[in-house]
């Protein structure tokens, strides 16, 4: 992808993102956090889009194409769709890269697994997220790849709240890079 098809395929997605921000002057949405927000950005309507979901895997397989990983994929349900998308054109473009889901809870049956996918010790893997806010989820869903001896490589929200999540991935030696921020959504 060139700088102008990149450029042009960001500001479709910007708007898109746009649509589903949703803004309160009291904070009345409760965050997976427990915190309250004034606003809330509905990403889920932009990954599951099946336009929104394409954009969104283009724009990410651009981001990781020179990065020497065998999996992409994340903490259920933010990542699900996107880890998918970002697959399904690797696949299309001849360098496939699996997607795998990292469960809230292992399986109560079968297997009991926190992993959904094909992940084997010293898998590269990149961990996305629709939204990172304090980076609590995504530290957790590192934690869990880090047991089974994964090697994560870098971590890419689609939209960073700008709350702490990146710093605090940071400390922990991750490379963390995001689509937008909140302030992105916000100029428009």
């Amino acid at each position: 992808m060139n700088d102008k098809e990149r450029a042009a395929l960001r500001q479709q997605l910007l708007k898109k993102l746009r649509d589903s921000f949703v803004y309160s002057s009291e904070p009345i949405f409760t965050l997976s956090s427990g915190r309250e927000s004034h606003f809330y950005i509905d990403c889920k309507k932009v990954t599951l889009d099946a336009e929104g979901a394409t954009w969104v895997g283009h724009l990410i397989l651009d981001r990781v194409a020179d990065l020497e990983i065998d999996a992409i994929g994340g903490m259920t349900i933010g990542a699900d769709p996107i880890a998918t998308a970002v697959s399904v054109l690797s696949y299309e473009s001849g360098a496939p890269i699996s997607a795998f889901i990292i469960r809230k809870d292992p399986k109560i049956y079968g297997k009991q697994r926190f992993i959904e996918g094909t992940l084997n010790r010293e898998t590269k893997v990149v961990v996305v997220d629709d939204v990172l806010t304090g980076g609590r989820t995504t530290e957790r869903t590192i934690e869990v790849l880090r047991e089974v001896g994964c090697d994560v490589v870098k971590v890419i929200a689609l939209v960073d709240r700008k709350e702490g999540g990146r710093e605090r991935l940071e400390k922990m030696g991750l490379e963390v890079e995001s689509l937008f921020t909140v302030e992105d959504l916000l100029k428009g």
